[in-house]
């Protein structure tokens, strides 16, 4: 699986930096989480993610990952 944060945020017009200060998390959490180097994630960073990109958290998740 791979988190599609880095398309939602260009297909939404918004930068990184704009989702690192709405997001609250630490620099390195955020920083594996949008280069997809996480092997989990929480519930409540999956449901901020969600309110924060207005999206699903299908929209999020794609189902393989393109190296």
């Amino acid at each position: 699986m791979k988190l599609r944060i880095k398309e939602i945020l260009n297909e939404k017009g918004k930068t990184k930096y704009w989702l690192y200060i709405k997001l609250g998390l630490s620099y390195q959490n955020f920083n594996r989480l949008i280069n997809n180097e996480t092997q989990s994630i929480k519930f409540e960073n999956l449901k901020a993610l969600c309110d924060i990109l207005e999206c699903t958290p299908n929209d999020l998740f794609d189902d393989y990952y393109k190296s």
